[in-house]
């Protein structure tokens, strides 16, 4: 055997032999995550670990993902509904309840954001017989999705990465690829999505209006809430309860201000671990041969629909608060309703900042925020009773 018939071997069995057109895009949709998780600084604990996922499984005769793979026994925990819970433990330390104990009409916002769930919801049951009206020629293009289905892609609107898992796991384990990835994609995206939709709805006065300080809560509200939340939650809806529970259980940590132990565990070495290996996981999702098809890219686009939908709502019913109230309430608050804490409050505070560099937003929209989580995680209960 010469010497190029060994190097002919070796290319044959490696990966650059089989690498196809599909490969490549997903991958260079990897690079462009990497560019802005770095570059632009969105969101760079979900988008890196996600992004290089992509490249992972996206490279050619890896086996990474295969029955002996390291991503297909880290996978279990996404499968099994095992790390979200665990993110909401680490999301519940973190989160502060005050501003939404402080001013308890932040609900309203919080739940006027889960309107693009339904609005998706109802859009997904609908492309079925929109593409059925196409031509014979464009067959390729028909696809239509169930109602469980329906109520998956959904859920993308809360901007809820876990919560989003935990419900297609649920009711459409096959579409788990596209949901997870397009819903932490939207996360991420959430300082390049929402910041033109907020200016749109809103007048320069009403993104200077300043909120002024919320009151005080008290470490026994603090306690209490948790606990009551809880209860009245996993009785109403059974279905969130490794959500609901876990959430609450890491805010109580905090609040209880006696095991600080667990606390700082559960924010940081816990958190931090899961994040890794789901971030991980999601991204070996975006595998090309079952990404790129008609029925992903109307995933996509549903999608950013619910995702644009639920700040549009956030916003108006910050409009109307804003008038009740005769302009003591800034709207662009009612954009921080969707669950991604605390990007979404972020966001709300630069925008009105770029208007009133002297004004800040940012307690008052975790009011609205915070109650997103809650509000997002009510919408899959109530998804699951209704198609679990």
């Amino acid at each position: 055997m010469n010497v190029f018939d060994l190097l002919t071997r070796v290319f044959e069995r490696s990966g650059f032999a089989h690498l196809n057109i599909q490969s490549v895009i997903m991958i260079c949709v990897a690079f462009v995550f990497i560019y802005l998780a770095i570059k632009k600084g969105f969101e760079p604990l979900l988008l890196i670990p996600i992004a290089f996922g992509m490249i992972l499984v996206n490279l050619p005769e890896t086996g990474i993902i295969g029955d002996e793979g390291l991503l297909y026994f880290l996978s279990f925990g996404v499968k099994h509904n095992i790390y979200p819970p665990l993110i909401f433990l680490g999301v519940g330390v973190m989160t502060d309840f005050g501003p939404l104990l402080a001013n308890p009409s932040s609900v309203l916002l919080g739940a006027a954001a889960q309107f693009g769930v339904f609005f998706a919801f109802m859009g997904a049951l609908a492309l079925g017989p929109l593409t059925n009206m196409l031509p014979e020629w464009l067959d390729v293009l028909k696809f239509s999705f169930t109602a469980k289905q329906a109520a998956a892609i959904g859920i993308i609107g809360g901007a809820d990465g876990p919560t989003a898992i935990f419900l297609t796991n649920k009711l459409a384990p096959e579409l788990l690829g596209p949901i997870a990835v397009a819903a932490y994609s939207y996360m991420a995206l959430i300082p390049m999505i929402q910041p033109p939709i907020m200016r749109a709805l809103t007048t320069k006065k009403e993104r200077t209006i300043r909120m002024g300080s919320l009151r005080e809560v008290s470490q026994t509200e603090k306690i209490i809430f948790p606990i009551v939340v809880t209860v009245l939650v996993v009785l109403l809806l059974p279905d969130v309860a490794p959500l609901v529970g876990m959430l609450m259980l890491g805010n109580l940590f905090t609040v209880s201000g006696v095991v600080g132990r667990l606390a700082d565990t559960a924010q940081n070495a816990l958190c931090n671990i899961v994040t890794i290996f789901l971030g991980l996981c999601v991204g070996t999702k975006a595998q090309a041969d079952v990404f790129i098809n008609p029925q992903t890219i109307g995933i996509i686009i549903l999608g950013l629909t619910a995702f644009v939908i639920s700040t549009i709502s956030g916003v108006l019913i910050g409009k109307l608060m804003c008038k009740i109230t005769k302009g003591k309430i800034n709207p662009l608050i009612g954009a921080a309703g969707v669950s991604a804490v605390p990007m979404a409050a972020r966001v709300a505070q630069k925008v009105g900042q770029e208007e009133d560099p002297g004004n800040f937003l940012l307690m008052n929209a975790m009011g609205p925020n915070v109650a997103g989580v809650i509000g997002s995680a009510v919408a899959a209960g109530i998804l699951l009773s209704l198609f679990g």
